[in-house]
């Protein structure tokens, strides 16, 4: 248990960093959109290589396409109600997403660490270290979006530090609840998480990585991806 909270919050301690990175400086846009597009690499490589890949031999093709259904529209309509309330509110919803395409792709794959562990394969350093590198540009660029929109620092600190601990505790359940679930739960949870990347991906990270860096932000993604991948290759 105590191994699953260890590695749990290395995971999600690169959300807090993230923040504060975002937070104590004005970064190049240019800049923010490299980092974003080299997190969106890392993280659509974790999509192919260590969650639908494993789902798929897991618990097959059913169990994983239910997850990335429930995965996407989860995300989907959890993000339609913070552009509501976003269109109330002074500050819009500039960074929101990105914190929120952080908590629910942040959950199940954490919880896949806790089933690792619980189960007695080990850590999955391939998808931890990606979901260490993907963390940090989704938490920098929300942050300073966020700051830029007038969100006080505090609040945006509190907000990054309650979705890193709401990540390390899926980290401590996975680990619970991994010898009582079946293989196709797994898979539905792997599907889940990549479902909400996706959509997450497509409709935030990548278009925001474009805007700010422009060309550049292909060529980051892709070297992103290669380093993801290259790891995923090594264990």
């Amino acid at each position: 248990m105590w191994e699953a909270l260890g590695w749990g919050a290395v995971a999600a301690s690169s959300l807090v960093l993230g923040a504060l990175l975002g937070v104590v400086r004005q970064w190049p846009r240019a800049l923010i959109g490299v980092v974003l597009g080299f997190g969106a690499g890392a993280l659509i490589s974790s999509v192919s290589f260590e969650l639908v890949a494993e789902g798929l031999v897991k618990g097959g093709a059913l169990a994983l396409s239910v997850g990335l259904a429930a995965g996407a529209l989860a995300f989907y309509g959890a993000d339609r109600v913070v552009q509501r309330l976003g269109a109330r509110s002074r500050a819009g919803v500039a960074g929101l997403p990105l914190a929120l395409g952080a908590l629910l792709d942040g959950i199940p794959e954490q919880t896949v660490l806790g089933l690792g562990l619980g189960q007695g394969e080990g850590i999955g350093v391939a998808l931890l270290v990606a979901i260490f590198v993907s963390n940090l540009p989704e938490a920098i660029g929300s942050s300073s979006d966020m700051q830029a929109a007038g969100q006080p620092r505090g609040r945006i600190l509190r907000l990054w530090t309650l979705v890193a601990v709401v990540c390390t505790a899926a980290t401590v359940v996975g680990y619970a609840v991994s010898r009582v679930t079946a293989e196709r739960f797994e898979a539905g949870v792997d599907g889940f998480a990549a479902g909400a990347l996706l959509v997450m991906l497509v409709g935030s990270m990548i278009p925001e990585a474009t805007e700010k860096a422009q060309d550049k932000a292909g060529l980051a993604a892709v070297l992103g991806f290669a380093v993801a991948a290259g790891l995923s290759a090594l264990t």
